[in-house]
């Protein structure tokens, strides 16, 4: 059967193998988790409804990345662009932290690496490919224009060829290449804090040494230990408030104060944007058991934690990473992490797996 001809099934079929490359290249776009799968469903209802128009002079990959540059470039002719704390303010000292919240729109948002990330068999693709969601990049991204922020991503993440990328953008090549230009010189001015943090695979040796004695740390509460894991110049944030701290000292000395309700937490490892991770859970002194508080993704260097950002926004997060939203006690998140919770995407939302069987339907419906 040709690319140009397909039964409803096949189609579905078709299309649904796509999903998560697409989903990885609209959060890079967008810098939102739900953003992307709202972005990618729209793809695939585009997609099905001008099917009988799709004549197979390109692939079928190539007309979808058409199609979603097209309504990530819609989505950004808003102007938004996501950013971290740091992005936005100077650091607080400890003595005048104040937590101040922004809307949701304002942060750039964590996603789990299952729902972006395709399974590579090359190591040095995977690794790449885990390099290409870290947050320091992710933030980066997010100050180029939206044409590109297309073309850097197309070309260096996903190894396009730059007439592939002409072809998809609807210019020329030398286009491109000036605009990859230009991309990367700004991202080399706009190079911050956590550009080096490693990745979450392969950790080496040293590596989860460090995050198995953060984890007895933090559980245990003990501000020494911590202290002793963390770079001079650790970097602490918790959106959705634009507080950030620096330092050792303002970090556990906010822990053990605004913070001091996070002592005796559980964490359960997590993958989230190329990096290491934990689900918190902390006592809940009203139902008993423990309570979800924050997904914290971890930027490591040279043998310190350098990152230290926490996501607070539980009631969207922890489904989004497969989490319950409630813990009896500390075996259960024992259990969670033996069986990898948090490293599978989570259950589908409206764009998760398992969605295109009702592209059908929903094409309909707009039509």
């Amino acid at each position: 059967m040709s690319e140009g001809t397909a039964t409803t099934a096949d189609l579905d079929v078709r299309l649904e193998k796509h999903r998560v490359e697409l989903t990885g290249y609209c959060y890079r776009m967008l810098g939102s988790s739900f953003e992307a799968e709202d972005a990618v469903q729209d793809t695939m209802v585009r997609a099905w409804r001008s099917y009988d128009k799709f004549e197979g002079r390109s692939s079928m990959r190539s007309w979808l990345y058409r199609i979603a540059t097209n309504v990530c470039l819609d989505m950004l002719n808003a102007g938004n662009r996501r950013a971290r704390p740091m992005d936005l303010t100077a650091p607080s000292p400890l003595a005048q932290a104040a937590l101040t919240p922004r809307p949701d729109n304002t942060w750039l948002e964590p996603v789990p690496d299952a729902r972006v990330l395709p399974a590579a068999g090359d190591p040095a693709e995977a690794a790449v490919a885990k390099e290409s969601v870290r947050l320091a990049f992710m933030a980066a991204l997010q100050q180029l224009p939206p044409k590109q922020r297309a073309v850097l991503i197309l070309r260096e993440v996903l190894a396009w060829k730059a007439s592939e990328v002409a072809e998809l953008l609807g210019t020329t090549v030398a286009s491109v290449n000036s605009a990859l230009q230009r991309a990367r010189a700004t991202l080399a001015e706009n190079a911050g804090a956590g550009a080096d943090a490693a990745t979450s695979d392969p950790l080496d040796e040293e590596q989860q040494k460090l995050l198995e004695r953060y984890v007895a740390a933090f559980e245990g509460y003990d501000m020494t230990a911590l202290t002793a894991l963390l770079h001079e110049d650790a970097i602490m944030t918790m959106p959705p408030f634009d507080l950030w701290l620096r330092g050792p000292e303002d970090i556990t000395g906010f822990m053990t104060t605004l913070g001091a309700a996070c002592a005796d937490s559980c964490l359960v490892p997590v993958e989230v944007n190329g990096l290491p991770g934990f689900a918190q859970y902390k006592p809940d002194e009203e139902t008993g058991g423990y309570t979800p508080w924050a997904v914290q993704a971890l930027e490591i260097s040279k043998g310190r934690i350098t990152g230290f950002h926490c996501f607070l926004d539980t009631a969207r997060w922890f489904p989004l990473f497969g989490l319950p939203l409630h813990l009896d006690g500390p075996a259960d998140a024992e259990a969670l992490g033996a069986r990898g919770a948090g490293a599978t995407g989570g259950v589908a939302g409206p764009g998760g797996p398992g969605a295109v069987g009702g592209l059908e339907a929903e094409a309909d419906q707009v039509e």
